[in-house]
């Protein structure tokens, strides 16, 4: 009969591969936390994770001014309905650019296919004549209170006019400088749509 105390002998080679083995994983593991902990704090992130439009910090607030709608009434937030916004506020003399920056915002609602309802257009002041107008655009009349949190807003100048986003609470979170690319402006608000 064996002893069951009694164990066969080791073999040396066996046991370092075995060593070896676990301090592979064990550098791997560890190794992979540190590289990914490097590069979230050196503000890397993938492309497709980064936004097109300039995220504002701290983002404008809205939420205590009640637009007035040109026709009549007040354009409510109503965060309940997760509606996403986007705002543009031109200077009266805008004429072509805004005609064009409409047919733009146009053609981006319409991209949203099943998700456009989740969006409205709230321009700020008369559109221009020609100035191409859906069924989510709600023309609101200007306010000091509401350009006050836009910010940039006088920066456009001759160059064109911002567009911002505005999340279903109130809080404007992205700026579009004059001249963007309106495929960048549905790429971001698509994936904000997703999170609805």
């Amino acid at each position: 009969m064996t002893d069951p105390t009694t164990r066969p002998p080791v073999n040396p080679r066996q046991r370092n591969r075995n060593r070896t083995l676990l301090l592979l994983i064990v550098a791997v593991f560890f190794g992979s936390a540190l590289v990914a902990g490097a590069l979230r704090f050196s503000g890397w992130r993938p492309a497709g994770m980064k936004n097109h439009g300039e995220l504002l910090q701290p983002p404008g607030d809205l939420r205590e001014v009640v637009p007035r709608l040109v026709d009549g009434g007040e354009y409510l937030w109503n965060p309940v309905e997760r509606t996403w916004r986007i705002v543009v506020a031109p200077p009266a003399d805008c004429t072509t650019a805004c005609v064009a920056l409409s047919r733009d915002l146009d053609k981006v609602w319409r991209l949203f296919g099943h998700n456009a309802d989740h969006v409205h257009i709230l321009w700020v002041g008369a559109p221009p004549e020609g100035a191409l107008q859906n069924r989510v655009w709600h023309v609101i009349e200007p306010a000091p209170a509401f350009n006050a949190e836009l910010p940039g807003l006088d920066a456009g100048g001759a160059q064109g006019v911002p567009v911002y986003v505005v999340d279903p609470h109130g809080f404007v979170i992205l700026r579009y400088a004059p001249g963007f690319d309106p495929g960048h402006l549905r790429t971001d608000l698509a994936r904000l749509l997703k999170l609805k």
